[in-house]
């Protein structure tokens, strides 16, 4: 592997990792708000984050390439609102979606192939993860701080169901 790929994937490894971590940090801030159902919609963000940096774990290491693992920085532990916890996470999405662009181009330039084809994966579901966020940043920012509206807001955020993201898909089809 190009040896600006190599160290390329490790960054993105360490930003998902960091990923993991913030949305750790927003969903025991939200818990002590008494936001339980914010609180496991950010739990489970965090454990897709861990996935995805197992995801391209698994991707280096099959292609013969080291990980090395880099300090992880601390993130904040406090906000002023769950609107901007959410806000934050968007923004957040939004730079991490910029990172795998880079990081696309680069596999392009270098011709990898290999590597790009990869990231398509990771670019699709950041559009997905931007959306999401933005959704319930809007949601909550239209809200007003209606308590009912957040609370609301609340019991159905609660529904999320963690989904492997390096599972396995299985074809229903015959």
């Amino acid at each position: 592997m190009n040896p600006k790929i190599e160290e390329a994937l490790n960054r993105q490894i360490n930003m998902e990792l960091y990923s993991s971590y913030l949305y750790m940090a927003m969903s025991a801030y939200l818990k002590r708000l008494n936001l339980p159902g914010f609180s496991h919609w950010l739990e489970i963000q965090a454990r897709e984050e861990l996935g995805h940096a197992l995801r391209l774990s698994n991707y280096v290491l099959n292609r013969g390439v080291s990980i090395v693992f880099e300090k992880i920085a601390k993130p904040p532990h406090s906000w002023e609102s769950a609107m901007e916890v959410f806000k934050a996470a968007y923004e957040h999405e939004q730079l991490v979606t910029s990172c795998i662009t880079e990081i696309t181009d680069l596999a392009i330039r270098e011709k990898d192939y290999t590597t790009s084809s990869q990231l398509q994966w990771f670019l699709k579901e950041q559009t997905e993860e931007e959306a999401n966020e933005l959704e319930i940043y809007r949601q909550l920012k239209s809200s007003d701080n209606s308590s009912e509206v957040i609370i609301m807001l609340d019991r159905e955020l609660a529904k999320r169901v963690y989904v492997d993201p390096n599972a396995p898909v299985i074809n229903a089809q015959p």
